[in-house]
């Protein structure tokens, strides 16, 4: 049906096929295509009975959960992470496209509009005076949406759009929880440089009695040398945690957006008071508020919506068009003579060469593959939990065990 393009015109220029006819002929097609649409039905959604976790917080979880530490230094080091980091940034202008992809698609709805202006200039070799030919008109152009191809379209990229607004909160999580875990492991870094630096001078202390009583035929040399030993040993300590400290700073300080060459400065460490458990609730509430799997569910209906895309591909495809247009050998006559022409461009594939169905094969195997990542997506959320239910646990008990061994070498 790929020539009914040329005919139409042809028909309309010599008479044969008038609107009233060419409406005869569209107007079946658009009473006829909405009920043709096929019905889909959306990709299963694994673990909807998944069992709940073993055990449950009592805390409400806030959107800035950090504020739960009551930790000001944390507080700013985070909202300038949050304002600075360079990945986040890529991760909003990632964002920003997706939304413009989706506007995008929604122009398809709408017709097409185009000013034409040409000039076409003929040299003759018969003798005859060349002839110029300037012309201007408009174009319109308008195809109807019978399969829903259009539509479906549409819906795939406004779900890419929610996708990547799942991927920037995700983001935004992540970097938040880098932001503390580094913040409060610097803290501890600073504290043990402290504790080992103050072993390091009893050491020295120790060294200096064990020299003296060795000048006095009180100790041995024996002594004095393991003292010297652990007194150097100690001095190895202190230079490796002051490593890890600068280490840590530097991290602090990319995380922040900063380079790791300018100078840290911070406030004295301390460790904060833990706070309260959140409530972890149910495994399907916690799949309806990861922005990670968010992300990866509005990807798999995306999916979806391309295999409606692949099988409307397939079918015939109707286009209107309309322009007006004038011609004339000079400026001056133009807009005295108008020509109008309408027409409607019925395209159906015949041979593709296995176009559309390879298409179409790449379509299903592309949404099996992201629901597998989902999945595993939903898997992953559930065993992240878990191992932090299951950690939170094993350290309180380890934290009482701590203070036991606190108090009898006490």
């Amino acid at each position: 049906m790929r020539g009914i393009d040329r005919v139409s015109h042809f028909a309309y220029a010599h008479g044969v096929l008038t609107p009233i006819t060419a409406a005869c002929l569209i107007i079946p097609l658009l009473v006829i295509a909405p009920g043709c649409q096929q019905t889909r039905e959306s990709s299963p959604v694994p673990f909807e009975d998944a069992p709940a976790f073993r055990s449950d917080g009592s805390a409400a979880l806030a959107e800035r959960w950090w504020i739960a530490f009551d930790d000001p230094a944390l507080n700013e080091r985070i909202d300038r992470a949050l304002n600075e980091n360079f990945s986040l940034a890529a991760a909003w202008e990632r964002l920003q496209q997706a939304d413009a992809i989706a506007r995008r698609a929604r122009s398809e709805r709408s017709a097409d509009l185009d000013a034409v202006v040409g000039a076409e200039r003929t040299e003759r070799d018969d003798g005859a005076p060349d002839e110029t030919e300037l012309s201007v008109g408009l174009e319109a152009s308008y195809e109807v949406d019978l399969w829903g191809r259009i539509d479906a379209a549409i819906e795939a990229e406004r779900l890419r759009a929610f996708a990547s607004e799942a991927d920037y909160k995700a983001a935004a999580l992540t970097l938040s929880g880098e932001v503390a875990t580094n913040w409060y492991t610097l803290s501890v870094a600073r504290l043990q440089v402290d504790l080992i630096r103050s072993q390091l001078q009893t050491n020295e202390k120790v060294l200096d009695v064990l020299e003296r009583r060795f000048a006095v035929g009180q100790s041995g040399s024996a002594d004095v040398l393991r003292q010297r030993q652990l007194v150097e040993s100690t001095r190895e300590q202190v230079i490796v945690a002051e490593s890890f400290v600068q280490v840590l700073e530097h991290q602090q300080a990319v995380l922040e957006g900063r380079p790791p060459q300018q100078e840290f400065a911070y406030a004295p460490a301390f460790l904060p008071r833990v706070p309260a458990a959140p409530a972890t609730g149910l495994p399907a509430e916690l799949v309806r508020r990861r922005p990670d799997v968010i992300s990866a569910m509005y990807t798999l209906r995306a999916a979806d919506e391309d295999i409606a895309v692949a099988v409307a591909d397939t079918y015939p495809r109707l286009s209107l068009s309309a322009s007006v247009s004038t011609a004339a050998d000079h400026v001056s006559g133009l807009f005295s003579d108008w020509i109008a022409r309408i027409a409607a461009n019925a395209v159906a594939p015949i041979i593709d060469g296995d176009e559309r169905s390879s298409e179409f094969a790449r379509a299903e195997a592309a949404q099996r593959e992201l629901l597998a990542v989902y999945a595993q997506t939903v898997l992953d959320a559930f065993s992240e939990v878990e191992v932090s239910l299951t950690r939170e646990q094993e350290q309180a008990r380890r934290l009482a065990s701590l203070e036991i061994q606190f108090e009898l070498a006490r």
